[in-house]
């Protein structure tokens, strides 16, 4: 007879994945209940994996603490994976070129603190307002156009389906369950508890639940008598080939970036679209993506397109996520809502909910007080 997991975790993504790990290291079981034919498959797979939040002072604070922690750890998470796995996940300290430079007090207030808080080394150069010369010397294909931008030098990337896979491999390796075709469809609860999930291969129990489910987690919540301001949002990105080194930067303009990978592919993203649970691509998003990628960078103009694609982020409120207990079923966490960040947010908002999975006697209104991501 096969043992009960200690915490089941709903949702295959990087949030849920990045929990268990955090579980498993505490010396948890842990069993993830995926609705796809595998785990990674839906946001966390389609998204870019830039390690910090597109213009990132626009954000509540919220958001910038759970920044620091990725920014801090992901080189070694990443590096660590790898070694464990063989799989690399391809972080890249590439550094990031945000060409809308009209809000420059916002953004050197965000840099000077942000700088603070994930260095010792008060010289360290993590933020600069640069113009053409540097601009050109940092990134030559840039296009001549743009005579000034900010400079965040010390700004990673990690490439999202290679950090998927080293991550669902080092979980299996370390004993972790992960279980596709498994569509949760319900709570069954008693006396302020979950006590079991039905899903589509059957009734699972374990003493712990974790809702880790992106878009969909406001849908399987609306049984337990909560309403969670989560809803899809559909981007797409289309992946230029060009040659390795070709371009080195990330770049963001006017809601677009590039993103250039190690092997030579450029990802161009992304667009932002409510319609529902629709992952379909359209000819328009794919024109307006395109050019957009030229006009930061004209020689993209003669690089072949060869894939285009869409994912379903989780949207929330000012794209702070829900990180706390269900107020009515103690052992049931949540943790959704990262919009278009849950690469960066991952790591901080994972050891966020497992602390409350670690933990079931700590006091919930203690929590909530202390907590800037709880929104119940």
């Amino acid at each position: 007879m096969t043992a009960k997991s200690d915490t089941i975790i709903i949702g295959g993504g990087i949030i849920g994945l990045l929990t268990a790990r955090e579980l498993i290291h505490a010396g948890r079981s842990v069993t993830v209940l995926e609705r796809n034919n595998g785990a990674g498959l839906e946001s966390s797979w389609a998204g870019g994996g830039i390690l910090m939040p597109l213009y990132p002072w626009r954000y509540p604070d919220a958001v910038t603490a759970l920044s620091v922690i990725g920014h801090k750890e992901y080189p070694k998470v990443a590096a660590d994976l790898y070694k464990a796995t063989g799989v690399n996940p391809e972080y890249v300290r590439s550094g990031h070129l945000i060409l809308d430079t009209d809000e420059y007090e916002q953004a050197s207030r965000w840099a000077r603190d942000f700088s603070r808080k994930v260095s010792h080394n008060k010289k360290a150069s993590f933020f600069s307002r640069i113009g053409s010369k540097d601009i050109s010397r940092i990134e030559p294909e840039l296009s001549e156009n743009f005579l000034n931008a900010f400079w965040f030098p010390t700004i990673g990337q990690v490439r999202n389906p290679c950090m998927m896979k080293s991550l669902i491999k080092d979980l299996i390796l370390k004993g972790v369950k992960i279980i596709p075709h498994a569509s949760v469809e319900k709570f069954n609860t008693s006396a302020g508890k979950v006590v079991s999930v039905e899903t589509s291969i059957g009734t699972k129990s374990a003493e712990n639940y974790l809702l880790a489910a992106g878009a969909w987690s406001a849908t399987l919540l609306e049984g337990t008598g909560i309403s969670l301001d989560i809803e899809p949002v559909r981007g797409q990105m289309i992946l230029f080939k060009t040659e390795p080194g070709r371009l080195r930067r990330i770049i963001l303009n006017n809601r677009k970036y590039l993103i250039p990978r190690k092997d030579g592919h450029v990802l161009a993203g992304s667009t932002l679209e409510y319609v529902g649970f629709n992952k379909e691509v359209t000819d328009s998003a794919y024109q307006d993506l395109w050019r957009a990628a030229v006009n930061m960078v004209p020689c993209l103009e003669h690089a072949p397109v060869i894939k285009q694609w869409a994912g379903l982020r989780p949207g929330s409120k000012h794209g702070v996520p829900t990180i706390d207990r269900h107020p009515e079923f103690d052992n049931l966490i949540i943790c959704s809502g990262h919009f278009r960040n849950g690469v960066i947010l991952g790591l901080g908002s994972a050891r966020l909910a497992a602390d409350l999975v670690k933990n079931p006697l700590a006091n919930k209104s203690k929590i909530n007080t202390e907590s800037p991501y709880s929104i119940l």
